[in-house]
């Protein structure tokens, strides 16, 4: 009897343990997006940006911290070893799709369409540089950075030096075009 008693109270603790570990994990496995801690950290004072203000205003937002999602559309080599990201700037959705109700299935979600474009100069490094998982074409990223002072010579966009980006490789993200075949 005693021993049913340990058995049941070891199984509790690990139930309770391992909920209590679970993680999103590196591509943000949840029903709502899950910052990592270092993203927390990077976040700390930047806003949202707003490329319509950016362009009424840009002395106002050159030097301050700024996050962007987008989409990769392109990726070539930058200056001193960074890569230079073309995004497809997309708002990040407030709740996952989810294939099931497990949070396993559950995606980080952005917008289907596109609301401006922008690049940024950003430091890869490990698999996001180079591998099968690498940011490509059709990555998405968040980067966290503020505008340099010259726009792309090729079409005029904004350029954003990353001090922090988070990368998800293609098909470990879905856009909301998604909600046809998943839920929330």
């Amino acid at each position: 009897m005693i021993l049913a008693g340990m058995r049941l109270a070891f199984v509790v603790t690990a139930a309770a343990l391992f909920v209590a570990c679970h993680s999103p994990g590196q591509y943000g496995y949840s029903r709502t997006y899950s910052p990592l801690d270092a993203e927390s950290r990077a976040l700390t004072g930047a806003v949202e940006y707003d490329p319509v203000m950016a362009k009424r205003q840009p002395d106002a937002w050159k030097g301050k911290p700024l996050s962007v999602f987008g989409v990769v559309l392109s990726r070539t080599e930058g200056t001193g070893g960074s890569a230079r990201l073309k995004l497809s700037l997309r708002t990040l959705e407030s709740r996952n799709l989810c294939e099931s109700s497990s949070e396993d299935t559950c995606r980080v979600t952005v917008s289907e369409r596109e609301h401006s474009i922008a690049h940024a100069l950003v430091e890869l490094g490990g698999d996001d540089d180079v591998g099968p998982l690498s940011v490509g074409a059709s990555s998405l990223v968040r980067v966290v950075g503020q505008l340099v002072d010259d726009v792309d010579p090729n079409d005029g966009s904004p350029v954003l030096r990353a001090t922090y980006y988070r990368h998800w490789p293609r098909n470990y993200y879905v856009t909301t075009a998604a909600r046809s075949h998943m839920r929330r």
